[in-house]
This record gives structure tokens, C-alpha cells and sequence, in this order.
């Protein structure tokens, strides 16, 4: 079992000045609506959770997709037995052995050291259930409800409420309902509180063990009633069966096999983790029909919704990778990012649980294209295509909402420097107009797509033909003075000009070109990473931790850790020299990233970091989601197995495969030697084989511009 190999504690080890990847031990159903991780530690705000921590304080229901959003709904379950001095998290918290715990994808289990509790929590998609073994009179359990609450006895069995944190939401009563119904009695006096912030003791007398099944929902009470009543006849054997045959079919679409186990353990670890985000958002109501609450109307809707994503990041890897192993999941995401547009006004940029509006740009245009090209829900690009227009045309009234600056960028062909991060803002509208072109294009409308194809070549407005950069310019498109082209923040999100002036995934012949042609591109490129990961603070005015992490790597001004820069190294294809980039590849993947606690480069971000190195082991990489291309990279595995979504099964072989093959000699694909510099989806999706030749020394070769990946002016 594939499952059973993952240890949920991977890139876990972070903190706020330094990310190994800024992720969470999640134990929770694939996409599940509630994830459950082990509490160390309630004095470092969102690093909640540290592997090198020995205390645990519970087991903390949680929805955090980032430290940076911070979490919402979220409650705590923790064991106890014998007296307790007072009821918080300090004072019942206990020593634990985190070498002797299990931290699974499917459930995570704990022995108290202080009270000898041995205790297992089994998560499902709505509830879970809990069981725990006591040794000790006087049996507990301390439920903490942070923020407002209401909670109640209905029986000597069963608990219910509610509770309200978040770190924000459109609707400032958003509740997070539960109910929980324990095998033994409650012996403790009847509970019936509410208020802020409550730590709940309850006691079950001298037993030795106790199961509690719980139901939740976002929706009502009733609701969470219903979730539960529909498990709460399952044994915890049965819960644990779903949850691994649940996970089991999603890890088992891609086998895998190296030459170096450690590099296996590493691709399932990052594969667990693209199967997180989006959580589900939606429940089944009586009539089995699906709904969800809308906090923008606080309304019960019908249909499908997800939250927990922020498309800047996964655009880039997540959705393309689900278009190819996990098409059924992609189709009704894209129904809930529908949902998310019918009922706000805009399509979403950043859900958690609503929009919170940021990050440059509105890369979800990126994740509707790709489906576009690829006949993903074609029935809804009609519907898609509009919305598209819309935050292209129309500013909101709420800059959570649609582009920032949209009528500015309009008028001027850029965002003004008077907007912050005015430059990304500009290339991803640019990128984001491409899309809207190529989805028009699939819909046969052949004047829209005419007009944003020409719009999205609006990134040459800013780019700077004497310093090689994209720079701010004000509304008089004078550029702004005293650049250096090493300055974080200010014109550029999280980066500085070397990490923010390639994002021309529409065009990167067109960039080329700007440059001055092929050799000055390959100079600037060998420039960026042969220099030394310098960087200067001006714009923030104190070191940000992905400065700190590019620094750490030792790639040049190549800032793997964050992800402006994870197409990188494919831009020698666009200039027919894949040979430049191979070694750097394999690096990358060797150097920053393996299944320890520290195992990425930076903050992994639902997915998108884990589809990085997910696709490159499979060598190649979705360099322009929206065109339908792949770009050949540098494989590590050895062998693959893709189990596609039509169907079939793509076979990978790489051969010989040691250290010492840094280079891609040869590829065939179905036994035919493979000249293109790039993998078609619909191709690919007809299954069949890729080899990979690999080789010591670079295979240098005149490459034809019909070899070339694509780029608008190609």
C-alpha cells in the first residue's frame, strides 16, 4: 500500500522567518472538507504543529491551507484522565513521542505520556471518529472552542454546537457546526454553555475505552446530524478501510520506480500532497442533492463549491497534472469555481473559505483555459468566457474582487506604478488575456479571441530594452528611476526583477525578440543563474522569508523556492538549447526537495510546489497552461506508470538512470524517435511510451522553429 509509506510530517519542520515547505501534517479523505493534525503548540499562532516538538495538546480539526491565510472552523479534541488542574490547553496538555506516533494520511494516533491514553482519530469526508484507550480513573475529554460558541447536551451520549473563528469571511457569523455521540455514557454534569473562547471538560468515569464518532457541516446543525447518521454505524475498522481505498485510488495513478528508493519516497510524499487542495466545500442534503453555503449571500445554495486555493500558485501545476490523472475531479472544480462566480460577481482568486483577494492578477483564467484546450467541461465555456470578460473590463467596487487597476491597464496597455507590484500585475493580466483568447477560440468566437491574443502582448510596455527588465512605469510611461535590479517588493510580488520579468508564458519567442535575439537571451539567461542569490530588502524594508530561502539554495537568482520561478529552466527550450537546463533540473530535484521534514525549498502552497516536482520526475513540464503543451525537462524517474483519465496508460522509461546522466539524449515516444521540444495532452492521452535516452554529455542539435514549444509569435 502506497498509502501506508507516507508520513504525513513531511516539510512540516517550518517557521515564520523560514519555510521547508510551510505545510501541515494533514490526515483527512482526499479533498476532504476537514483536516485533522497533532497541536504541539498553541504560542506560535499558524506553525501550530512542529516535528520537533514533544508536547501535544490534541488533535486540532482544522482548515488552514497556509500559515499565511491562517485557519478557520477549527476546534480541538484532547484525551485526558484524572484531575485537572483547569481547563485549557496548557494546563491538560501532555509529553509525547513523536518517533513512537503515527502520522498518516489516513489516521493519526498518539499515547499521552502523562495519562498513558493511547488514542486514534479516523477522519471521513463530514466526521470522523475517535477512539481512545485509558488506563487512569476518571476518564475525559476537553473539547476547546476558540472564538464564539454554543454547545449542548442532548443525552448522556451526544454533544452539539457550533462554533465562529476565522481569519476572515464575507459573512461575520460563518459557523462551523458539529455533533458528537460517544459509545459510553457522559457521567459529568449536563453542558450547556456558550460564550467566547471555551474549553469543555467532559467525563466518562472509570472506563477503559472510549469511541466517539462526530458529524460536521457548514451549513446547519441538522445538516451535521445528517453527515453523521449516515457513518455512526460504521466501526473504526471501517472508517480506516474507506480512507485508505480512497487515497489508495488516487496515489496508485502514477508507479514509479528509481534507481535510488529515497527519490520514490520523495514522489509519493509530493504526490500526497496535490490531493489536499481544494478542499470540498459542498454536503449532500436529505434528498442526497448537493449544497453548500454561500457566506457572500449567507445563503444555503445548491451544487458544488470548493475553497482552500490560491490560483496564483496552482495554475501552474496542480490543475494541469489533474487534467491528465484526474479529469472527474477537475470537471466538478471547475463547476464550484462556476458557483464561486455566479454568487460573488467574480471568478475567485484566493478562497479561504471566501475570497480574500490576493496575489497579483486572476490566474483562475489559466486554470479555464487549460480545461478549455483540453475539451474539459466544454458546456460551461460559455458561461466561463464571460466571467472572464468581466474582470477584464469591469473594476469592483471591492478590491478583493476581479483585477486591480483593470481601467488603468486598459488606458494605458499596463498597470501604473501607482498600484502595488504594478509589473506582475501587468504580465499576469497579459497572460490571463491570452487565456481569455484561447477559450474564445475554442467557442469558434473568432473576434474576441482576436482582440485579448493582441491585448496580451501588452507586456512589452513595460519591458526595458536597455536593462533587459520588466519595469514600473507611471502613467506617463516613464520607467521608475534608480532601478537595481536586485530590489524586492515595491514594483514586484515576492521577487525582484530578475524573479518577476519572464512571466510571458504566452509569448516567450516574442520576450526573446525584445531581447535582441537568441544569443543576448541565452546571456541574460546564464547571467540569472550563474550569479549569486543577492538580494536587497528596500522594497520591504526587512528580509521576507523567500529571500532567506533563495539564498539558502545556491541556484543564482533561479528561486525554486517560490513559484515566479518555476519555469525557469525550460526557457532554453525556447531557444532550441534544452541541453543548458537538464543538469539544473536534475538538481533541483536531487538537492531541494526529499520526504524529510524539510523536504522543500520553499512554501509548497496546495499542491503547486508538489506538481513541480511531480511532473519534472516525469520529464516534462506545463510551462503555458492554456496552450495544451508539455515542455520535455529532464525525467528522474526510471520507470512510470500514468494511469490517464481516458482510460489508458502512458509507460515512462529512463535509461541509464545514475548521478552521472545529466542529460537527455534521446527521446521516443511510441518506439519513434521524438524531435519536438514539447509533449502534446491530447497525444499524450492516448497513452503508449516515452523512453528517455539518457547520457553523461550534452546532445547539442539544430532544432526547427516547428520543434520549438509554443509562444504567440512563434
Amino acid at each position: 500500500m502506497i498509502t501506508n509509506t507516507i508520513d504525513t510530517r513531511h516539510a512540516t519542520a517550518n517557521q515564520y522567518s523560514f519555510s521547508s515547505g510551510n505545510s501541515l501534517p494533514y490526515t483527512g479523505v482526499p479533498f476532504g472538507m476537514n483536516f485533522f493534525g497533532v497541536q504541539t503548540s498553541d504560542q506560535r499562532g499558524s506553525w501550530w504543529f512542529h516535528p520537533k516538538d514533544r508536547t501535544f495538546q490534541g488533535y486540532r480539526l482544522t482548515h488552514q491551507p497556509s500559515p499565511w491565510m491562517g485557519d478557520f472552523s477549527r476546534v480541538l479534541f484532547t484525551p485526558l484522565s484524572g484531575d485537572v488542574h483547569q481547563a485549557s490547553t496548557f494546563h491538560t496538555q501532555s509529553s509525547y513521542r513523536p518517533d513512537e506516533s503515527t502520522f498518516k494520511p489516513t489516521h493519526v494516533s498518539v499515547t499521552q505520556l502523562r495519562y498513558d491514553i493511547t488514542s486514534t482519530l479516523i477522519p471521513s469526508m463530514y466526521g470522523g471518529v475517535l477512539t481512545t484507550d485509558y488506563r487512569d480513573d476518571n476518564a475525559g475529554f476537553m473539547l476547546s472552542l476558540p472564538g464564539r460558541y454554543a454547545i449542548e447536551q442532548v443525552d448522556a451520549h451526544t454533544l452539539q454546537g457550533h462554533v465562529i473563528n476565522f481569519s476572515g469571511a464575507e459573512d461575520p457569523d460563518f459557523s462551523f457546526y458539529f455533533t458528537l455521540k460517544f459509545d459510553e455514557a457522559i457521567t459529568s454534569e449536563t453542558i450547556n454553555e456558550s460564550g467566547e473562547d471555551g474549553n469543555i471538560l467532559v467525563r466518562f468515569g472509570n472506563i477503559k475505552q472510549q469511541t466517539m464518532r462526530f458529524g460536521t457541516s457548514f451549513i446547519n446543525l441538522e445538516q451535521a446530524i445528517l453527515n453523521l447518521s449516515r457513518e455512526e454505524n460504521q466501526t473504526a475498522a471501517e472508517y480506516l478501510e474507506k480512507s485508505l481505498t480512497e487515497w489508495e485510488g488516487y496515489l496508485s495513478r502514477i508507479e514509479v520506480e528509481h534507481q535510488d528508493k529515497a527519490h520514490t519516497e520523495t514522489f509519493y510524499h509530493n504526490f500526497y500532497r496535490m490531493f489536499l487542495f481544494p478542499q470540498t466545500f459542498y454536503e449532500f442534503d436529505a434528498n442526497n442533492e448537493k449544497i453548500h453555503y454561500d457566506t457572500y449571500s449567507k445563503k444555503v445554495r445548491p451544487g458544488v463549491l470548493y475553497t482552500n486555493n490560491g490560483f496564483w500558485d496552482t495554475y501552474k501545476t496542480v490543475y494541469p497534472m489533474y487534467s491528465l490523472i484526474a479529469k472527474e475531479k477537475y470537471e466538478d472544480m471547475l463547476e464550484g469555481f462556476l458557483n464561486s462566480f455566479n454568487e460573488t460577481g467574480f471568478l475567485p482568486k484566493w478562497l479561504s473559505p471566501d475570497e480574500r483577494g490576493l496575489m497579483p492578477g486572476t490566474l483562475i483564467d489559466a486554470v479555464i483555459a487549460d480545461a478549455a484546450v483540453k475539451g474539459i467541461r466544454s458546456d460551461l465555456m460559455e458561461q466561463f468566457l464571460a466571467a472572464m470578460k468581466k474582470a477584464a473590463t469591469v473594476q469592483s467596487e471591492n478590491s478583493n474582487y476581479g483585477r486591480q487597476g483593470t481601467l488603468d491597464y486598459l488606458k494605458y496597455g499596463y498597470v501604473p506604478s501607482t498600484y502595488h507590484e504594478s509589473v506582475n500585475h501587468t504580465l499576469d493580466y497579459a497572460y490571463s488575456d491570452f487565456c481569455i483568447s484561447q477559450v474564445a477560440k475554442t467557442l469558434g468566437d473568432t473576434e474576441t479571441a482576436e482582440y485579448y491574443a493582441a491585448q496580451s502582448l501588452n507586456y512589452r510596455n513595460i519591458f526595458d530594452k536597455e536593462t533587459g527588465f520588466m519595469r514600473a512605469k507611471d502613467s506617463d510611461g516613464i520607467f521608475r528611476e534608480n532601478f537595481l535590479d536586485i530590489r524586492w517588493g515595491r514594483d514586484y510580488a515576492e521577487g525582484s526583477a530578475w524573479q518577476s520579468s519572464y512571466a510571458v508564458y504566452q509569448d516567450f519567442a516574442g520576450l526573446v525578440k525584445e531581447h535582441g535575439g537568441e544569443q543576448a537571451f541565452e546571456k541574460k539567461l546564464i547571467e540569472l543563474n550563474n550569479q549569486s542569490p543577492r538580494y536587497n530588502v528596500d522594497g520591504y524594508g526587512f528580509e521576507i522569508h523567500e529571500m532567506s530561502e533563495m539564498a539558502a539554495l545556491e541556484f543564482g537568482q533561479l528561486a525554486i523556492s517560490n513559484q515566479p520561478s518555476f519555469h525557469y529552466p525550460f526557457l532554453f527550450s525556447y531557444i532550441g538549447k534544452p541541453e543548458m537546463a537538464q543538469p539544473l533540473l536534475k538538481q533541483l530535484m536531487t538537492q531541494a526537495f526529499n520526504a524529510s521534514p524539510e523536504g522543500y525549498p520553499g512554501d509548497e502552497d496546495n499542491g503547486s510546489m508538489a506538481g513541480w516536482y511531480i511532473f519534472n520526475s516525469l520529464g516534462f513540464y506545463p510551462v503555458t497552461p492554456g496552450s495544451g503543451e508539455y515542455v520535455l525537462g529532464m525525467p528522474l524517474v526510471s520507470k512510470a506508470t500514468v494511469h490517464l483519465s481516458s482510460g489508458e496508460k502512458l509507460e515512462i522509461t529512463a535509461s541509464p538512470n545514475y548521478p552521472q546522466q545529466q542529460f537527455l539524449h534521446e527521446t521516443k515516444r511510441n518506439g519513434e524517435v521524438h524531435s519536438k521540444l514539447f509533449f502534446d495532452h491530447a497525444d499524450l492521452m492516448q497513452g503508449g511510451t516515452i523512453n528517455y535516452q539518457l547520457g553523461t554529455v550534452p546532445t547539442p542539435r539544430t532544432v526547427t522553429a516547428e520543434d520549438l514549444p509554443f509562444s504567440l509569435s512563434k
